[in-house]
């Protein structure tokens, strides 16, 4: 049994290593053909782009506005500044994308536990999903940008003993604000997609509400819940990126955008390196989850979009 159970199971192992190197070859072709794009509109574009009426249909060719990728990928690998000691530009991005990635992690954990919290709440009580699920939908409406320089107003009044209020506390807090939404929806959704006869198997053993959730829902709620929290995730990086911007906090990657945004005349390659660093924390952040996806792989045959 053993022997045939491993003849068997070494064409799935295949076919899993297999789309695992497409979907890698898909992404490494994607970039590609971005580069090539990229690179053939600043050859035929025109250099003040495309104008109708008073709105701009395709931006400008100008070096400016769109430096080669060469360019861009040449300018990492020199010195941010002329001045002696100047760290190296993509080391500079380096360790801002680590300053906010690490407040977008704990974003990201604290919308996790507010989101698995309110999902197990609306799954346990009715009238809780008919009360609180209008309002995690109304809450995505709210402009982050007016809503950055608030957190960190309330925060900074907020007393918590010896430990005074920082403002990544705040950014944190944003990030989790966006992140904690589709981690929600996706575990109600999973939560709910048990199976009736199973459900009724659980209640013929006289489970309870808990011993229920903890063998039957939640193992059922991995293929839905693995999207959201992946989801969650770009959502913290992007949430602590804006926040950066709209609290002022030095150091990010957010802060990053806005600084080399305005050196952008007299050093446009320069402007796209933190934007670079900014979708390498994407990636990173999406590519953590899928890693915690494989300690639950048993669980994990398929995945259902939130």
């Amino acid at each position: 049994m053993t022997d045939a159970a491993s003849v068997l199971a070494t064409p799935r192992r295949r076919a899993g290593s297999g789309a695992r190197w497409r979907a890698f070859g898909y992404g490494v072709l994607g970039i590609a053909t971005l580069i090539v794009v990229w690179e053939v509109y600043k050859w035929l574009g025109p250099a003040n782009g495309l104008v109708i009426g008073d709105t701009r249909v395709l931006p400008r060719t100008s070096d400016l506005a769109m430096p080669h990728v060469i360019d861009m990928v040449a300018r990492l690998f020199e010195p941010v500044t002329r001045a002696p000691g100047a760290r190296v530009l993509w080391l500079e991005v380096v360790l801002a994308a680590s300053v906010t990635l690490g407040i977008a992690a704990v974003g990201w954990i604290v919308g996790v536990i507010v989101g698995i919290g309110l999902a197990l709440l609306m799954q346990r009580w009715v009238v809780a999903e008919s009360a609180v699920l209008p309002w995690v939908i109304l809450s995505q409406t709210v402009p982050l940008i007016a809503f950055a320089p608030l957190v960190k107003s309330w925060g900074s009044r907020l007393e918590l003993g010896v430990v005074d209020w920082q403002d990544w506390m705040s950014v944190a807090v944003i990030a989790s604000y966006l992140a904690f939404f589709p981690i929600a929806v996706g575990a109600l959704k999973g939560f709910q997609a048990a199976d009736r006869t199973h459900l009724e198997l659980m209640h013929t053993y006289s489970a309870g509400w808990w011993s229920t959730m903890r063998h039957l829902r939640f193992p059922t709620a991995v293929p839905y819940l693995l999207p959201a929290l992946r989801l969650g995730a770009a959502n913290a990086v992007v949430g602590a990126v804006v926040a950066e911007v709209s609290t002022g906090l030095q150091g990010g990657i957010g802060r990053m955008v806005i600084q080399f945004a305005g050196q952008a005349s007299g050093d446009p390659a320069k402007a796209w390196a933190p934007i670079f660093g900014a979708i390498a924390l994407g990636l990173i952040a999406a590519g953590s989850v899928a890693l915690l996806g494989l300690t639950v792989k048993n669980y994990r045959r398929t995945e259902s979009a939130a």
